[in-house]
């Protein structure tokens, strides 16, 4: 899991491809984001990247999470 709360875009992106490019193939990513414009562009990135977005959902009143698989 990474937490990227607070972290505006496009820099929680970097983060969370910085991790990903250090995972196994298969492995999943659980992100935690409260940036809106991170809700839009961050499965829109993974996806043209090759990575497969496995759920978006709110997480709580302060965020969202997101499952990428790499």
């Amino acid at each position: 899991m990474l937490d990227l709360r607070g972290i505006k875009c496009p820099l929680n992106w970097a983060h969370a491809k910085v991790r990903l490019e250090q995972m196994a193939r298969g492995e999943t990513l659980e992100l935690l984001i409260d940036d809106p414009r991170g809700v839009r562009d961050i499965p829109r990135a993974a996806e043209a990247e090759g990575y497969i977005v496995v759920d978006t959902a709110r997480a709580d009143s302060r965020g969202w999470r997101l499952v990428i698989e790499k």
